[in-house]
């Protein structure tokens, strides 16, 4: 389609909810999205400046544009949802379901059977689930089973059958597994009692059974049967544990959900919990990989649509952390205290748990996307124009103003690159002077780079504040090279970090995965220069030592020390090793200087 029809097309909208998809030239659907007006919302994206880069060649990509007038909201959010999943456009949230969900089913029949299934059937039998995990399936059906005795046969049990003696009983029966409704020993009522008490436990509500077991039970033990008695307090002691489990919040909050997000710059993870009777009922977190820098906002009310949809979800209120737009059938709740904050919180930390389980997983099988993303973070959260794939920290090093040095690490992709580290001597500054020195080794270090011709770093970090980042400065405005690099400095005691010509610092989310890798940077810098800092005394206190033996000269302590390599070596020397690269006699002068004699 030409331009001009685009442009037509775009004057030509309605200022009604809908939903509008994006084609490129080959008419293939790039992008789907819903809006509450499609002109104001379709209009912006070629009237507005994308900082995204996506976004801007997404625009570039749009050839044609399509429209589905809706009469709600709601009805918006489902279809967005439901050609998504079918056209997986390029530049839409990624949203997987190729998994097929266990299910509890209730089988409609004469003495129903309950039992797990992954293919749900129109054929009149009641579906509980679907359930996130097969092993809470099995826990319930056990729990099921230990309380109540149900078939497990797949007998056509008519009537008629039943009365002609059709069936013996098996040997379920003969375990006390099955009370025989194939020989006509239980009444279908009483059958069908266990199965409506079942179906509430499914839904998550234990009272009417722990009722109806307690008074059971005190009706054995006013009879005196108390064999039968201890057996039904058997079962309310498994059924009281399994709700102590489940339950964990106010039992009034019954058919609600519960929705959290958690986002980074490529990944949205959005947990979900269902509750009944205030048990969670289901747990269940969904990744959703952005493709156009979504707001959280956005890919919350996306997964909601489909998670309940997913889940069959029929609750007509939800928890969320903000407001979001889902129509007017579902009553919308953002709690700030008690037991719906602390419910809501609890969904937040499912989502953490399950953001760390995939980046320590990701770290194993696919460790480019780990470092892509980390990366990633750090130009967002660092405010850089681009990845800092390399970044060299320095710091200096001085005790009581003796013996100065600097260090430089280098980390590559997150990672220490210890191959490329930097020792420095200080050599143009007299007396301990830290913004000099910083000044001289900044200078020193990108000065051999551009005469090598070596890469250059995308970020440079300053151990110190305001002070060592000026000093810096003046280094690479000497050697034309700012604005080119970017560089922060970072003060010790608040982890403050400054940037040029800004006079107020950034602070950092003290649990940030960005703020953790400059500060292990900053620690390895500090760390490589002690341990240069602390060679060096120790050298030069050692070659001092041996100046001071008495009839020793420069040229035996040089001949020395081109011998055995240290001053360590010489004093741990034997008589005769000494005698044979100095001779006798100051052999012994210096043997008898270092043992004593």
């Amino acid at each position: 389609m030409s331009k001009p029809t685009l442009e037509i097309a775009l004057k030509t909208l309605p200022n009604a909810p809908g939903v509008y998809q994006y084609f490129d030239a080959d008419d293939t659907i790039i992008y789907v999205g819903k809006a509450k007006n499609l002109k104001k919302r379709v209009s912006s994206y070629f009237t507005k400046t994308h900082e995204n880069g996506k976004t801007k060649v997404l625009v570039k990509k749009i050839s044609s544009i399509k429209h589905i007038v809706v009469e709600t909201e709601t009805d918006a959010l489902l279809l967005e949802n439901n050609l998504i999943k079918k056209h997986k456009p390029r530049y839409n949230v990624l949203l997987k379901d190729d998994k097929s969900y266990p299910w509890i089913c209730i089988k409609k029949e004469r003495f129903p059977r309950v039992f797990s299934t992954r293919r749900v059937f129109k054929d009149g039998g009641e579906y509980f689930g679907p359930y996130t995990s097969m092993k809470t399936v099995h826990t319930l059906l056990d729990l099921i089973k230990g309380l109540y005795n149900l078939r497990t046969c797949n007998y056509h049990l008519s009537e008629e059958k039943i009365q002609a003696g059709k069936y013996k009983v098996c040997l379920e029966y003969h375990l006390g597994n099955c009370k025989g409704a194939c020989e006509g020993l239980e009444t279908e009522a009483e059958y069908n009692e266990n199965i409506k008490a079942i179906r509430e436990i499914l839904k998550g509500n234990f009272k009417d059974s722990l009722q109806q077991f307690k008074i059971q039970m005190r009706g054995y033990a006013e009879a005196m049967q108390f064999e039968d008695a201890q057996k039904i307090k058997e079962k309310v002691e498994v059924l009281e544990n399994y709700q102590a489990k489940s339950t964990i919040v106010n039992p009034k909050i019954s058919n609600v959900d519960v929705f959290s997000i958690m986002s980074d710059e490529s990944y949205g993870y959005v947990n979900f919990l269902q509750l009944s009777y205030g048990s969670i009922i289901r747990s269940h977190t969904l990744e959703i990989k952005k493709k156009l820098d979504e707001t959280d906002l956005q890919l919350l009310e996306l997964a909601i649509t489909e998670i309940r949809q997913r889940f069959h979800s029929k609750s007509k209120e939800i928890y969320v952390p903000f407001k979001v737009s889902l129509g007017d059938d579902v009553k919308v709740t953002v709690p700030k205290l008690g037991d719906k904050k602390h419910i809501l919180d609890l969904s937040l930390r499912n989502a953490k748990y399950f953001r760390m389980e995939r980046f320590k997983q990701d770290k194993i099988v696919d460790p480019d996307r780990h470092v892509n993303r980390i990366m990633a973070q750090m130009k967002a959260d660092l405010r850089l124009s681009e990845e800092p794939r390399h970044i060299e920290c320095f710091d200096n090093s001085n005790i009581q103003g003796t013996h100065p040095v600097a260090a430089c690490v280098v980390f590559k992709n997150g990672k220490p690159s210890k191959k490329d580290y930097r020792h420095f001597n200080i050599k143009t500054v007299e007396g301990p002077d830290d913004f000099a020195s910083m000044e001289e080794v900044v200078y020193r270090r990108y000065k051999r780079l551009l005469d090598e011709k070596q890469p250059l770093p995308q970020l440079i970090i300053i151990d110190g504040g305001k002070g060592q980042l000026s000093s810096a400065l003046k280094s690479l405005d000497a050697l034309n090279l700012r604005g080119k690099i970017a560089i922060i400095g970072i003060a010790k005691r608040l982890e403050e970090l400054f940037y040029p010509d800004d006079p107020i610092p950034l602070y950092l989310d003290k649990k940030s995965e960005t703020l953790k890798i400059i500060q292990q940077l900053r620690n390895e810098a500090h760390r490589f220069g002690i341990e240069h800092h602390r060679n060096k005394r120790s050298k030069t206190a050692l070659n001092t030592e041996l100046e001071t033996i008495p009839g020793v000269g420069e040229k035996t302590v040089v001949e020395l020390l081109k011998h055995f390599k240290s001053a360590k070596r010489v004093a741990n020397a034997k008589l005769d090793e000494l005698e044979v690269v100095v001779g006798v006699s100051r052999a012994e002068k210096v043997y008898n200087y270092f043992h004593g004699k």
